[in-house]
This record gives structure tokens, C-alpha cells and sequence, in this order.
């Protein structure tokens, strides 16, 4: 049996997998959209400190059914770089000006290979602070007006539980509609539905 070895070097991460992640080289490296859903399905908003586990997976379904349909495969993907980077927490974010760096170079690489249009419709930032909202409230039971949300009203929808499998299952199966529905033609009013 001959095994091809690699050998890891740099700031590299194995992915769920087998590929390896280099955040160097975040173009060139090898993932899936397998390796994106089980990372966002594992990976707990609010670093963790909700009632129960809410993946950012899960907001990210939530969020592609929030805005229009003509957005929601970006809606979907909108925080995909996180499979690799993690979701940290926003105050933390701004402390860490290279962290944003990083990020933003996965994000254009996940965004780049997975045919994601940018910049990103505003729609999407709108459904992202409202779902933040509504997640603070049911999630997070906090009654504070957070400035980030000021203005927004949250969503009139009870987050369902989802495990980690589900929230994996589900984000690869919106994944799957949104893809397949984008290559299937529209048809003209004339044709029988």
C-alpha cells in the first residue's frame, strides 16, 4: 500500500475531509462545500454562550430564506468563510484588525469558488441584523437594545432546534435546491407549468 504523505507546514488546518487548509494560501486550497457545511454546522454563534447549540449553518439557512430568492444563494453562503476562521465574536473582530484580514481573504476564496456575486446585496445585510435580533431575543434572552440592531424587528418565527447533522443536512440540501434551481431555464408565460 503506497500513501501519499503530506507534509504540513505553516499555518494549515485538516479539514473534516482530509483536505488541508492553508490560510496563506486560501485560493489553492482544497475544500468542499461538504468541509463548509460540517465546519458552519459545528461552529456555535455567540462563541457558544446561547441556550442551546445554534450553528451559523443553521443562521445561514435562515438567512437564504429571509431575503428575496434571487439573493438567497448568497444568503446562504454569506458566512462561509467561517468553516475556516470560526464566528468571533464582533467586538473581539474589532480589537483584531488582522483577523479581518484573514477573513476577508478566505471569504474571497470560499466566495470565488463557489460562484458567490460581490459585493453582497444589501438585502442580505438587512436579514443578517434582523436574524441577529431575533437570535438575541429567543437565544441569548436578552431585552437589551443592542446598537447593531437598533431599528430592526426581529423575525415573527420561533427558531426550531437543530442539531449539528441537521443543521449540516439542511444547509447542504438549500445548498442543492439553490444550485439546481439557478441552472434550470425560466419558463416563458407561454409554456404549461
Amino acid at each position: 500500500m503506497n500513501e501519499t504523505v503530506r507534509r504540513i507546514i505553516g499555518p494549515t488546518i485538516l479539514l473534516s475531509s482530509g483536505n488541508c487548509f492553508d490560510y496563506e494560501a486560501p485560493e489553492s486550497s482544497q475544500f468542499t462545500i461538504e468541509d463548509i457545511a460540517h465546519g458552519l454546522s459545528m461552529t456555535c454563534r455567540f462563541a457558544g454562550h446561547c441556550i442551546r447549540h445554534y450553528s451559523v449553518a443553521q443562521h445561514s439557512v435562515h438567512v437564504s430564506h429571509a431575503v428575496p430568492s434571487d439573493h438567497a444563494f448568497e444568503g446562504l453562503m454569506h458566512d462561509a468563510s467561517e468553516f475556516a476562521v470560526g464566528d468571533m465574536a464582533k467586538p473581539l473582530k474589532v480589537m483584531l484588525p488582522e483577523y479581518t484580514v484573514i477573513e476577508k481573504r478566505v471569504e474571497a476564496a470560499v466566495f470565488a469558488r463557489f460562484g458567490v456575486k460581490i459585493p453582497l446585496p444589501q438585502s442580505i445585510k438587512e436579514a443578517d441584523i434582523r436574524m441577529l435580533a431575533t437570535e438575541l431575543r429567543q437565544l441569548m434572552m436578552n431585552r437589551d437594545e443592542w446598537h447593531y440592531t437598533h431599528g430592526r424587528p426581529a423575525f415573527d418565527f420561533t427558531i426550531p432546534v437543530w442539531t449539528p447533522e441537521e443543521a449540516k443536512a439542511r444547509f447542504l440540501q438549500r445548498y442543492a435546491d439553490l444550485k439546481a434551481a439557478a441552472l434550470t431555464p425560466p419558463q416563458s408565460q407561454g409554456e404549461a407549468s
